[in-house]
């Protein structure tokens, strides 16, 4: 699966459009437990880095489920829920065929 920011991908052609797809994963995340602002700040990343890829997951599995083999203008947002540890992760493209 061909996964990009861009709309178009060099050396290939769209030949179907099949959909808007997205991917979202949240999780809370209390740093409160953790001594220190960069201790919080590390375990803010690596929580960040792990809704990301779930994210992605998600984006694929329903790129795929669609007949696609790519994803175009990928755009990914990063937001805190609330008023508490919640963050949320979303994932979003246009799912496509290329002709291979």
């Amino acid at each position: 699966m061909i996964l990009t920011t861009t709309n178009s991908i060099e050396h290939h052609k769209i030949v179907d459009y099949c959909g808007i797809v997205t991917g979202v994963s949240m999780k809370m995340r209390d740093l409160s437990a953790f001594a220190g602002k960069e201790k919080q700040s590390l375990q803010m990343e690596e929580a960040l880095n792990e809704l990301k890829e779930q994210a992605f997951k998600k984006l694929l599995t329903n790129a795929k489920g669609l007949g696609a083999n790519a994803v175009v203008g990928i755009h990914i947002d990063f937001e805190p829920i609330g008023t508490g540890y919640y963050f949320g992760v979303s994932v979003t493209g246009t799912a496509v065929k290329v002709a291979t």
